[in-house]
């Protein structure tokens, strides 16, 4: 049995007892969060899909923990000029355990 949810724009595909790391949540480490925007449910071989959700149907998970990626370095240099800059991003995630998927 899996789902496909809604997380903060992007489309995840999860399953029961899996981890997932996702876009950064708000929430302490321990704290139970659910998704209601369910686009599908496959569940026997049969799917139920949402027109774009699946009214009643829901994703509970935990927050285990938050970490930074590694850092992208974006070097912006134009030719033929003493004009360069350096950039430097770390994205954030979350890392969720699905616990239980209700619905379907």
């Amino acid at each position: 049995m899996y789902a496909v949810i809604e997380a903060l724009g992007k489309q995840v595909r999860v399953s029961e007892g899996q981890k997932v790391c996702i876009d950064k949540l708000a929430g302490e480490p321990g704290s139970e969060v659910v998704f209601d925007k369910v686009l599908m449910i496959e569940k026997d071989g049969s799917a139920v899909y949402g027109k774009p959700y699946i009214s009643g149907a829901k994703v509970k998970a935990e927050v285990s923990g938050h970490k930074k990626d590694d850092k992208v370095l974006v070097l912006r240099l134009k030719p033929k000029k003493a004009n360069k800059k350096l950039h430097g991003h770390r994205q954030q995630y979350t890392t969720i355990d699905i616990k239980e998927i209700i619905g379907g």
